[in-house]
């Protein structure tokens, strides 16, 4: 008996702890693909999955249904599969540890992937049933959408015949989404000769901030780690030569890091005592300075450090390189940039830190610090891309862009989300809120393949999705399934 087998609507909940017990991270979907083939061929469905390993099911209308225009339902296989520091478990081959607390569905340690396991599950639970009245159904099961919307920007849609798409890839009940940002990843690489140096370790540590989605939760201003990190170094560089040995932080580029380690090299025989004593003033001022700018946004906020006896022999960028990195590390754009001047509340640019490592090789060390960037105005993004490069190129470092997709406009003359608006009034007996999100969803891209595609994205209530604090409303999922059932059986 399964975790989730007494919860209702039990197909949608099996479902779902079956795509949880399966590996699905983002580059890692090959045997969730399988799973949702094998699904569609044990039940005699049209079937189809592409060398990316995206898949299509396609069911025909139920009995009475034949002529009704076909409905697309659509979400991604992939989850941003991320653990805590204490989790022994190995992402890439092992199943997620659900548990069930009151309403809530979340995983031991690690993400849940409700984001977006739930479309997934939804999408199985209606294929699998024969009792529900609906249309000519097309399920589009993209892979990697969290790492740069790569399946969707590959498939091939020319088979559907519908034109009108449900994207079950938002995080609130009761909100529908009809437009929202574009993107792009950038990578900003900066490779440096080494050397060998004895000193003193300080290994310095960020972390307990609340992170997130850089999308829908950018605005609230949490801390960055790799940002705060960045900050950190070049206030030491100021003050303390230091040789740096190691930095990294953050587990994806549209997440917002909570944890990031340096490891530097005090290159002598040893502080002094009164160099010990400045260090620790210069680390205890800054850890007092960010507590008091973040006890309203990120109360959890912790820096903590240790420094060790002399290291005999560590491989380290010079003193005047890791000075020149920590100055880039600070002089890196992070946050909103611009609030959008139409639409009150709503972020209309911005960019995210969310990668930084260190790669070491014999007398080399290669700098990574990854990007995800958003806009609603394509020329702002453009914009925030070229400073980007432009920071990196003054500091010695390649820039590449990656994983672009359009952003998704706003249809004045949307039939489909007349429909559904004029359901959820007569269910709820209250308007939904249509809106428009800085996040970034498929439909920009499948709109540029389907002429006239009419898009609407919904979904259940999820809270700190790409975080391992992340949450499904088992209560809000019932809802939701019931609305999409209803949905289905509405004749023209």
């Amino acid at each position: 008996m399964g975790v989730l087998s007494n919860l209702e609507p039990k197909r949608v909940f099996e479902f779902f702890e079956e795509i949880c017990s399966i590996p699905h991270g983002s580059g890692n979907v090959g045997a969730i693909s399988d799973y949702l083939v094998d699904f569609a061929k044990k039940r005699g469905l049209e079937v189809h999955q592409d060398a990316l390993k995206n898949v299509i099911i396609v069911k025909e209308a139920s009995r009475g249904y034949e002529k009704e225009e076909p409905v697309i339902l659509q979400g991604h296989m992939d989850m941003v599969a991320v653990k805590t520091p204490e989790c022994a478990l190995n992402l890439k081959t092992d199943g997620l540890r659900i548990h069930v607390d009151g309403d809530l569905i979340s995983a031991e340690g690690t993400s849940l992937g409700g984001d977006d396991g739930i479309a997934v599950a939804y999408a199985l639970a209606v294929l699998d049933a024969d009792d529900l009245p609906h249309p000519r159904l097309e399920v589009v099961i993209t892979v990697d959408e969290e790492v740069g919307m790569d399946g969707a920007r590959g498939i091939d849609l020319s088979m559907l015949r519908g034109r009108r798409l449900l994207n079950i890839d938002s995080e609130e009940e009761g909100v529908f989404t009809v437009g929202c940002a574009g993107g792009a990843r950038v990578d900003m690489v900066r490779t440096r000769q080494t050397e060998l140096v004895h000193g003193n370790l300080l290994e310095i540590r960020i972390n307990g901030l609340l992170g997130g989605h850089s999308g829908a939760e950018i605005h609230k201003e949490r801390g960055n780690s790799n940002q705060l990190m960045g900050r950190l170094l070049e206030r030491l560089a100021a003050e303390i030569p230091f040789q740096l040995s190691d930095v990294k932080g953050g587990l994806a580029d549209n997440a917002i890091p909570r944890e990031t380690e340096a490891c530097l090299i005090l290159r002598g025989e040893g502080l002094s005592a009164e160099e010990k004593a400045r260090l620790q003033e210069i680390l205890r001022k800054f850890e007092a300075d960010v507590k008091e700018e973040l006890f309203t946004r990120d109360p959890g906020f912790k820096l903590t450090w240790k420094l060790s006896e002399t290291v005999e022999s560590a491989e380290t960028l010079t003193v005047e390189d890791s000075r020149i990195t920590a100055l880039f590390l600070s002089a890196l754009p992070n946050g909103v940039q611009a609030m959008s001047p139409d639409v009150e509340g709503l972020v209309e640019t911005s960019l995210n830190f969310g990668i930084l490592s260190c790669e070491t090789t014999p007398g080399e060390k290669k700098l990574t610090a990854g990007f995800s960037v958003r806009s609603s105005v394509e020329s702002e993004k453009e914009a925030l891309i070229r400073r980007l490069c432009a920071v990196g190129e003054l500091a010695g470092a390649k820039c590449s862009v990656r994983g672009e997709y359009p952003g998704w406009k706003y249809r004045v003359d949307s039939p489909l989300r007349d429909k559904m608006t004029a359901l959820y009034r007569k269910r709820y007996g209250a308007e939904p809120e249509i809106l428009a999100i800085h996040a970034g969803l498929e439909c920009g891209l499948l709109m540029g393949k389907l002429p006239d595609l009419d898009c609407v994205s919904f979904g259940p209530d999820m809270r700190n999705i790409h975080t391992t604090e992340e949450t499904l409303s088992i209560s809000s999922a019932k809802r939701v399934w019931e609305f999409l059932v209803d949905f289905l059986a509405i004749k023209d």
